[in-house]
Parts: C-alpha cells; sequence; structure tokens
C-alpha cells in the first residue's frame, strides 16, 4: 500500500510539493478550506474582470521552468510569457517618472545620468549580486536547513563569505552609490518583500540580478496561470483536492499524527505536511506538539501585511504601465512606520499593477483592471472606515502623477486588508509575505520545515524555509517533499 500524504492549504509550497510526492506514488490528499486553490495565488472573477488575489511579479522564470522540466513539461505547455519592456515605471516627487528598462545598456544610461560613474559601478554591483544568487539557487535554498553541517563544504562556505552576510543591504548598497533615486530602485525589494534596508543581510542583493539581469515576466492570462499548470501536473499526478473543508485538528500518539480531523470529516494518514500557516498549525492545531512557544513567535520579525484594492474602471488610462511604483513620498518613513513604528502610514508608497495595458483578456473591451497594494505594519487596527480613506488617498495620488481621474469610472471595487488575512489564510498577524528577511530569520534560523516532537509531521510555505515569495514557495514544496522520500521509504 502507498504511504498516505495529507497536505493542509493549497498555496504554491503545497501543490508543489503534491506533485512531487505524487510522482513517486504516495497517495496525496490537499484539503483546503476555501472554495479554490492557489492560496494566497487565487484568482477571483467579476464584472468581467478577472484578477489575481496576490503574486503579480513573475520574477526568477528559471525556477518555474527547473519545476516543469521535473515534470516532462515547460511553462509554454500551459501559458504563454512576455517579458515585460519596461519591467516597472517609478513615479518620483518632483513629477518625473522613470520606466525601467529591461535591455541593460538603456539602464546604465539612465544611471550615469543621475550619478556620473555609477554606470560602471552598475555592472560592478550585478557582478556581485550574480555570485549571490548563483551560491543562494545552486548551494542554499534547497537545503532543509536543519543543520549547520548542512553549509559546512567548502563551496558553500565560500560562498557565505563572499555574500556580506554581516553586512547590511542598505549599507552595501551605498558603497557602490549615492543618488536617492537609484537607492530606492535597488531598495524596493526588500522593503517590500522584507525589512528596513538597514537590517536586511546584502545577500538580498540576489534581488537585484534577478530584477535586472533576469528580468519581469508575465503569463498572458494572468499570474493564476502558474497555479493552473501546477493543479494539471498534480492531477496527472494523482493528487486528490478536497475543498472547503477546513483542518481543525488531529488524532495521534505520542510520536506520530495518524488522522486529520476537518470540520466535516477526518483522513487517515501516514504523513502530514502544513501549507497553512506555520503559527496557526503550530499553536491552533497541533495541541502539545508545537515546534515553538508563544514567546518565540512574538519575537519573530514580520514581513508586511498590505491592503489591497481590486478595482475595474470603464476607461482606458493614460501614462501607467503594466508595474508601476509610486515612490513620491519618503521610502524611509514608510519603512519606519512598517518596521519600527507600526502605525498606519502617514504618506505610503504604493504599487499599482495594470496587467490590463498588457493583455485585454483580463478586462472587458475598454476598461482597465487595477490592483492597488499598500505595504503596512501586520496586526494593526482593520477598519472599513480606514480602508476608504486609503483608497482616497490612492486615487488623489493617481491623479497626481498621472492624470488618471477614476472616481466616477470605477463599476467594481473590493478591498482585502489585515482581517481578511486572518481570516481566509489564518495569517500571523494578519500577514501577507511571511516573516522578514532578516539575518536572524535566514536558512537554519527560520522556523523549521520538520515537527521535533512528531515523526510524521512537516512545514511547508513562506514562514519556513526558504523564505517568502512565489520561486522560494515553489523550492519549499521541493525540498520538504524530497526530505520525506528520503526519510519515509
Amino acid at each position: 500500500m502507498p504511504k498516505k500524504v495529507v497536505i493542509i492549504g493549497s498555496g504554491i509550497s503545497s501543490l508543489s510539493a503534491s506533485c512531487f510526492l505524487g510522482r513517486e506514488g504516495y497517495d496525496v490528499t490537499i484539503i483546503e478550506k476555501n472554495d479554490s486553490i492557489g492560496g494566497r495565488a487565487r484568482k477571483f472573477q467579476a464584472d468581467g474582470f478577472t484578477f489575481d488575489m496576490g503574486p503579480s511579479w513573475y520574477w526568477m522564470p528559471e525556477v518555474f521552468e527547473n519545476f516543469y522540466k521535473q515534470f516532462g513539461h515547460t511553462s509554454s505547455d500551459f501559458y504563454k510569457l512576455k517579458r515585460l519592456d519596461p519591467s516597472y515605471r517609478v513615479f518620483w516627487n518632483d513629477d518625473t517618472y522613470t520606466d525601467v528598462p529591461s535591455n541593460l545598456e538603456e539602464l546604465k544610461n539612465w544611471f550615469e545620468r543621475n550619478e556620473k560613474g555609477s554606470s560602471d559601478k552598475l555592472v560592478q554591483f550585478l557582478k556581485d549580486a550574480e555570485i549571490k544568487y548563483k551560491v543562494g539557487m545552486e548551494e542554499l535554498v534547497f537545503k532543509p536547513s536543519l543543520s549547520l553541517f548542512e553549509f559546512a563544504n567548502s563551496k558553500v562556505f565560500k560562498g557565505l563569505v563572499s555574500m556580506n552576510l554581516f553586512s547590511s543591504f542598505g549599507k552595501f548598497i551605498r558603497s557602490y552609490f549615492k543618488n536617492e533615486k537609484i537607492i530606492s530602485l535597488l531598495e524596493f525589494p526588500v522593503l517590500f518583500l522584507g525589512a528596513m534596508p538597514n537590517e536586511t543581510p546584502a545577500l538580498y542583493s540576489l534581488m537585484n540580478y534577478a530584477d535586472i539581469k533576469l528580468g519581469t515576466w508575465y503569463p498572458e492570462g494572468g499570474m493564476h496561470k502558474f497555479i493552473e499548470a501546477f493543479e494539471k501536473i498534480a492531477l496527472e499526478n494523482g493528487v486528490k483536492f478536497i475543498l472547503n473543508q477546513e483542518v481543525i485538528s488531529f488524532e495521534k500518539n505520542e510520536k506520530k499524527i495518524y488522522k486529520v480531523i476537518t470540520k466535516k470529516s477526518s483522513f487517515e494518514t501516514d504523513i502530514v505536511i502544513s501549507g497553512a500557516d506555520y503559527q496557526h498549525t503550530d499553536k491552533k492545531l497541533l495541541n502539545g506538539s508545537a515546534n515553538y512557544s508563544d514567546q518565540y513567535w512574538d519575537k519573530r520579525v514580520m514581513a508586511p501585511s498590505c491592503l489591497l484594492f481590486y478595482v475595474g474602471v470603464n476607461k482606458k488610462l493614460k501614462n501607467v504601465e503594466h508595474h508601476n511604483l509610486f515612490f513620491d513620498e519618503s521610502l524611509e518613513n514608510h519603512g519606519r512606520e512598517i518596521y519600527k513604528n507600526p502605525q498606519w502610514p502617514t504618506s505610503p508608497l504604493f504599487y499599482l499593477c495594470a496587467p490590463s495595458v498588457t493583455d485585454n483578456s483580463v478586462a472587458p473591451a475598454n476598461c482597465e483592471n487595477l490592483f492597488f497594494l499598500i505595504p503596512i505594519a501586520p496586526d494593526l487596527e482593520d477598519t472599513e472606515q480606514n480602508r476608504e480613506k486609503y483608497f482616497n488617498i490612492l486615487l488623489e495620488r493617481l491623479e497626481k502623477r498621472t492624470g488618471n481621474k477614476i472616481s466616477e469610472n470605477i463599476i467594481y471595487k473590493k478591498s482585502f486588508c489585515i482581517d481578511d488575512f486572518k481570516k481566509d489564510y489564518n495569517a500571523f498577524k494578519g500577514n501577507a509575505y511571511g516573516l522578514a528577511n532578516t539575518l536572524k530569520q535566514t536558512a537554519i534560523f527560520k522556523p523549521s520545515m520538520r515537527n521535533k516532537k512528531l515523526k510524521n509531521f512537516y512545514y511547508t510555505g513562506q514562514l519556513t524555509i526558504p523564505g517568502p515569495g512565489v520561486p522560494p514557495s515553489i523550492i519549499s514544496g521541493e525540498v520538504v517533499s524530497k526530505f520525506i522520500m528520503n526519510n519515509h521509504n
């Protein structure tokens, strides 16, 4: 009899793990509390619009291709990828904007115009970032991170030394560049995905390599296309999906889980993987078998939550690209209000995704599909009144910077914030992106993917290794599944 595996949640990492285990002959069942799969990468449709609910940046395409290749596929079997040019547009506080080109020579010219000599420094910076990226992708992210000994061979150790682990990202960038626009452009990935630049290890300049050299892509039809691809591969490998059932407890003996209990049913199992929120699983479901204490979780530094708006308007917009970053307020002040003095931001930076600029299929004719995001501190008080306040701020800033007045053209609007993250995903403190990318929360310092008290219980996803984001989540599922294969024969 094949071993039974129950996976809790149908997010990216769960789907990834299910595919690998299903291929190896395990009897895999995914149990999802919501009515559709994908976790934070779900989609919904309304009034002719198709909205991606979460991830909107398709970075590190080789991670996707590596996944597909292992199942005899390529991304082109499921969707058509388009490299965006410009990668994104950045609006500044001096009423100018920068289109970040996909062509490196054009970007070097922009750097040089803003800071003499910076084009050559950009080349050096990217060479360093490439080393970090390759060491990270080839030597670090695929390790279970259960022991320091995993990093003990000379190649890995040399790689770690070259990665400026103990230098801050902010300091590292400023050793190359002085111009504030250049610095903001390079710092945005870590601010939006993790921590203050001065508290993020310099190793995360690898994100700049991913951004500038590997490019920003878009799967035609929407980001959810890769979720549909993962689902097809899972089904090809015998994975079963149970929707609209929330896991509430387990039956166990001292060392093992043998039954997963939902509100409607129960499922016998040999192995359990939780792709649900780690803290929720640990503290609310495991009843005495948690990996970590309340004090441990209270001390974690969380990446941002966010306030999201899904908006449909009945006209086409001018002066916007597929991805737009509004850096027309202080990045430092907004970062401080997320990480240092948690509060609703005084003058928020925000992000606008307009996929209908690239893809007519996600909106009705002559309409625009808009996705607004404000990064905010987790666990703030979330009220409808406050959501409306910030929506009006976004509309004012959009009009000021782009000339688009849309208040009278909105034909669909939905908001999503901290309380929704808690409700839909059981997200700890309503987090959107998991743990901040600080040194003390990297690799072996992340919550362990293996339960220390139960022999057959594992974790995957953004709160464990290798970390937050779509490509790391794909890798997380692969790492945990292959560890299980090697240790549960």
